[in-house]
């Protein structure tokens, strides 16, 4: 299964570079599903229902949230009805939606799943461990799915690390996602699992993290805050991981890092 996954949805900028670049990198890379982290698509902050059917009519299969999940007030009921969204695993019960679902992909069973990491997160979250442990349990690759997808969604890269060995042999991809820089050690773990820290953002990279940046660069220097932050709207840089896996075990056979567009040196799989 040929599988793309694209980091954190970058406002304005990000939509945009999703419309404009996904539908020919799915055709030109012969994709059988992308994943899409849309949870910084509104402004920075969340998703709303309009803007997720937009990066699904771009050629999205699935749309991860993560601590945004709900900052958009019409996403509690479009994540109850629109299946191909998951917000994180490990939200408080009560949560609408779901962390996790199989989807079908041309014959073949995708599981994808997203979780929240603890480690300097703004609020406490049920353990992440915990909350994964019974669902890979469920559903062996090779077996009962050809593919799983773990969107680590947190912080610390020591906290993405530690998950991506926990799943190594039992999830074909574990990637990172937020803190909206590509990290550089995109590979495959000893027991199969492709891994990768960070996906990096699709958005503005002359910025910081996707914001404008005078008002960052104030507060950096003075202390002090003037105005509301506002995503930069420049040209985006699509960026992700390419992993390709095995059908018979589920296993990573080739990752590669992508970066499409925008001002970041350019890299994607071989056509």
């Amino acid at each position: 299964m040929r599988i793309l996954f694209l980091g954190d949805v970058m406002g304005r900028a990000g939509r945009r570079a999703i419309t404009e670049r996904l539908p020919a990198l799915r055709v030109g890379w012969r994709l059988d599903a992308v994943v899409v982290n849309g949870e910084n698509a509104s402004s920075g902050r969340g998703l709303n229902a309009a803007q997720a059917k937009g990066l699904f009519e771009a050629g999205a299969d699935v749309v991860t949230l993560g601590d945004h999940a709900f900052d958009q007030k019409d996403m509690m009921q479009a994540v109850e009805h629109e299946p191909r969204i998951l917000r994180p695993i490990n939200y408080a019960k009560a949560a609408p939606g779901r962390g996790w679902r199989v989807f079908d992909v041309a014959g073949r069973k995708l599981l994808v799943m997203q979780v929240l990491g603890q480690v300097f997160m703004s609020r406490p979250y049920d353990d992440p461990f915990s909350a994964v442990e019974p669902v890979l349990k469920a559903h062996p690759l090779g077996r009962a799915v050809q593919a799983t997808l773990v969107d680590m969604h947190c912080e610390a890269t020591s906290e993405k690390m530690a998950m991506g060995h926990w799943c190594d042999g039992r999830a074909s991809v574990v990637v990172g996602t937020h803190t909206h820089v590509p990290t550089a050690d995109a590979g495959i773990l000893a027991q199969g699992t492709a891994f990768q820290s960070d996906a990096g953002m699709c958005g503005d990279y002359d910025s910081v993290i996707g914001m404008e940046k005078t008002e960052p660069m104030r507060r950096f220097v003075t202390g002090m805050s003037r105005e509301r932050f506002e995503p930069a709207n420049g040209e985006a840089t699509l960026c992700g991981l390419f992993v390709e896996t095995d059908d018979a075990t589920g296993l990573a056979r080739e990752v590669v890092q992508v970066r499409q567009g925008g001002r970041l040196s350019q890299s994607g799989p071989a056509l």
